[in-house]
Formats: structure tokens, sequence, C-alpha cells
């Protein structure tokens, strides 16, 4: 699985976790994830969710660094390349700074051709 994978499965897991759990029968809690998978995932809600319990402030709207912290997940350099590359990022992985926008912005527009519903201004 890529990093993007588990981006998505950290953040579509935590709105999944946050759903209000129903008393249905068996078969109908089987069928539960795909219905919730349909909706949209409020990425800004989930996100500031975790936020407010990172204790410690995290730019995670503009930083492709803070995202992957409050995520848990390894924010190196190493894992910020690698990111590039599942996501196709033709620029130069020396300029960490440029990648770096790139892959924050990149992030957000993946994850709102994935079924989150991401604001606007994340992706441009």
């Amino acid at each position: 699985m890529g990093l993007f994978s588990t981006i998505m499965s950290k953040i579509f897991g935590h709105a999944e976790a946050a759903t209000p759990s129903t008393t249905a029968a068996p078969a109908e809690a089987a069928a539960a994830p795909a219905t919730a998978a349909a909706a949209p995932v409020d990425v800004d809600a989930v996100l500031s969710g975790l936020a407010a319990n990172a204790g410690q402030p995290l730019n995670y709207k503009t930083s492709i660094v803070d995202l992957l912290k409050l995520l848990g997940l390894d924010s190196s350099l190493q894992s910020r390349k690698e990111l590039a590359g599942e996501l196709h990022y033709s620029g130069s992985t020396d300029d960490t700074a440029t990648m770096n926008v790139w892959l924050i912005k990149q992030v957000y527009a993946e994850l709102a051709k994935n079924g989150g519903k991401v604001p606007a201004d994340w992706t441009h």
C-alpha cells in the first residue's frame, strides 16, 4: 500500500469511526461501509478534529509535513519523495520547497477525486 492510500485510509477511516453506529442486523452492518464510502467525507472536519487533539499546532492545510505528522505518518524527506513519485510529480525532488507545495495541493486534490469534501482553496 502506497503512502497516499495510507493517507486516505487514515482520513476516511476517522470519518467512518465518527459516524454513529446503528443496531443493524449483521447483513446490513456488512453493507454499511460501502454506503458510508459513497457519502463524501468532510476532510476539513476530520482533520480539524485530529488537530484539536494533536497537542501541538500543525499547519496541515498548507504543509505536507504537518499533514503527515497529524496523521501519525512518516514526514521525512524520503517519504515525501516517495509520495511525489506515487502522485506523478514531474519536478525536481531536490527542490523540496516547490515539491512540498505541490504535494499538499495534490494530496487534497486527490482526496477530492476519491470521495473527500475538501475546501476549494486547499487544492489551488
